[in-house]
């Protein structure tokens, strides 16, 4: 199906925020992604009408399994063939299984196995659409643009976090699961004719890259000898991973316990949460608007730094603002850096391996970084909320150590743009 009108001119050089382009991926995205929340409100209130709390987490968590074991195998897929046709044939799965869903929902209750069953497969699906998601930006707009369609990016997921858990409730406050499922599924139908229009620039081969066809297997472990080989992408990826592993519990498990602890109550969680979310879309809509900030390899350093000196100390507040505002900070910081690290993968990695570096990143995220949570509940249990958070924010901040150690990190620049390039 390559064919010539899907081939971007090599000329354009559109600003990432006018680049009908890059607002359709944007667009398709962002609907996607509020289908995601609608998805998980209809499975969970199924699962908790089915059986009880225990099984409801069961059902939940059921879906992280196969997107943590199959996202290696994601990535590779998104690297052998067109991420746009992986993208659009994931996103036509979802939608069909979840329409099967709702037709299912709506003529009989369902059984915990099947919601399970339901998880599993979406999950699985999942592990192709986040690589290849991932492998896009570089073959639709230029590279001195991606720091700029990273904020843009990051701006679509916190709008479908908001977005999409309301929009799933008011479904379900119509016409039950069955209508929440349906919402979910035309949601994602309604991204396909987008993602449809989507150009791609040519891919130029990999310098050094095989010349025989490759199996799978050669695929995988090529790319994670590029990883680990390059000098800018490898410590960039550890450091993302050791910064997720060490605040990933204490800013979703621990933030509740501290609560509990505080006596602030959900409205005092809910304050906190809010606030670190307004905190990361600042930052989103910094990295959006600007498109380019200097010394980028120590601007993130710097910012992860901050970050991880807010979550360290914020079970030290004596007050629910207060530790409102250290979560905005943390969340304005940790967006930066997310945001330039990703940005400066992006720009460094051969486009012809982005889909398996994808991956790597996403397995820290979906796989490795959710292992704190019970260690974290289990240490807070002990020890109190004040001495976890800190010990994870001085664990989080060996990620500035290892950014730093590296000289490709602290010599890392993001491309200028062209003057012209944001009239």
């Amino acid at each position: 199906m390559a064919s010539a009108e899907l081939v971007l001119p090599e000329a354009a050089t559109a600003p990432a925020h006018r680049d009908r382009n890059v607002l359709r991926w944007l667009t398709a995205y962002a609907v996607s992604l509020i289908g995601d929340g609608v998805y998980f409100v209809a499975l969970g209130w199924s699962a908790q009408q089915a059986a009880g709390p225990a099984e409801v987490g069961l059902v939940m968590a059921s879906g992280a399994v196969p997107r943590a074991l199959l996202m290696l195998g994601g990535g590779v897929v998104a690297d052998r063939f067109d991420p746009r046709r992986v993208i659009l044939g994931s996103d036509a799965l979802r939608c069909l299984l979840i329409l099967a869903v709702a037709a299912g929902v709506a003529l009989a209750s369902p059984a915990l196995w099947a919601l399970t069953a339901v998880a599993l497969v979406f999950g699985a699906v999942d592990a192709l659409f986040v690589p290849a998601v991932g492998a896009l930006p570089p073959r639709i707009t230029a590279q001195e643009q991606l720091a700029r369609v990273a904020g843009m990016r990051a701006l679509a997921m916190r709008v479908g976090q908001v977005a999409g858990p309301p929009a799933g409730g008011l479904a379900m406050a119509f016409g039950g699961p069955a209508a929440a499922f349906a919402f979910a599924g035309a949601l994602f139908a309604l991204s396909l004719p987008l993602l449809l229009k989507i150009r791609l620039r040519p891919l130029e081969p990999a310098a050094g890259g095989r010349t025989e066809p490759a199996t799978a297997r050669q695929d995988l472990l090529d790319g994670l000898r590029y990883l680990r080989r390059h000098r800018l992408i490898g410590p960039l990826v550890v450091a993302g991973a050791v910064c997720e592993l060490g605040l990933t519990g204490t800013l979703n498990i621990g933030m509740v316990l501290l609560n509990a602890e505080r006596g602030w109550g959900p409205s005092g969680y809910g304050w906190i949460v809010s606030c670190f979310g307004a905190g990361a879309a600042a930052s989103a809509a910094l990295l959006a608007a600007a498109g380019w900030l200097p010394r980028a390899g120590l601007t993130m350093a710097g910012t992860l730094l901050v970050g991880c000196a807010g979550a360290a100390t914020i079970a030290l507040a004596p007050t629910v603002w207060l530790a409102a505002a250290l979560a905005a900070t943390v969340g304005l910081c940790a967006g930066v850096f997310g945001g330039l690290n990703n940005a400066l993968i992006q720009t460094a990695a051969d486009p012809s391996y982005l889909g398996r570096v994808t991956s790597v990143v996403m397995v820290t995220m979906v796989g490795v970084a959710p292992l704190s949570y019970p260690l974290v509940g289990a240490a807070i249990g002990v020890w109190g909320a004040a001495p976890v958070f800190a010990g994870c924010g001085a664990f989080a901040s060996l990620g500035v150590l290892i950014a730093l150690s590296s000289d490709a990190v602290r010599h890392a620049e993001l491309p200028r743009q062209r003057p012209d390039a944001g009239a």
